[in-house]
C-alpha cells in the first residue's frame, strides 16, 4: 500500500482526480446555479430582456452573443472557486508534494 501511495504522490495523481471528479460533479449545479439565479438578475440589471444567455449584439448580419460568454465565464469562475476551496478545505494540497529527501 505504501508504494502506491507513494506512486500518487509522485505522479501528482491526486491533483488530477479532484479536478476531474470536482469539476465534473459540481458543474450541474453551478450550471443550473448560474442560469436560473443569477442570469435572470444579471439579464435585469443589464437590461437583456428574458435570459442573459440569449443576450446578443446585432452588428449587420453577425450576432455576438455577449450573454452566452458572460454566463460562461459565470461558471467557469464558480468552479474554479469551489475546486479551490474544497482542495484547500480537505487539504488535498498537501498529498500531491513529494518528500525532501
Amino acid at each position: 500500500m505504501k508504494g502506491f501511495i507513494d506512486f500518487i504522490r509522485e505522479q501528482g495523481v491526486v491533483g488530477l482526480a479532484v479536478g476531474f471528479i470536482l469539476g465534473g460533479g459540481v458543474a450541474k449545479i453551478v450550471d443550473s446555479l448560474v442560469q436560473d439565479i443569477i442570469n435572470p438578475v444579471l439579464g435585469l440589471i443589464l437590461g437583456a430582456a428574458g435570459s442573459l444567455n440569449e443576450a446578443v449584439l446585432t452588428i449587420g448580419e453577425a450576432q455576438i452573443r455577449w450573454g452566452s460568454f458572460v454566463n460562461t465565464a459565470i461558471d467557469f469562475t464558480i468552479i474554479a472557486f469551489i475546486v479551490y476551496f474544497g482542495v484547500k478545505a480537505l487539504k488535498l494540497d498537501k498529498l500531491d508534494k513529494t518528500e525532501a529527501a
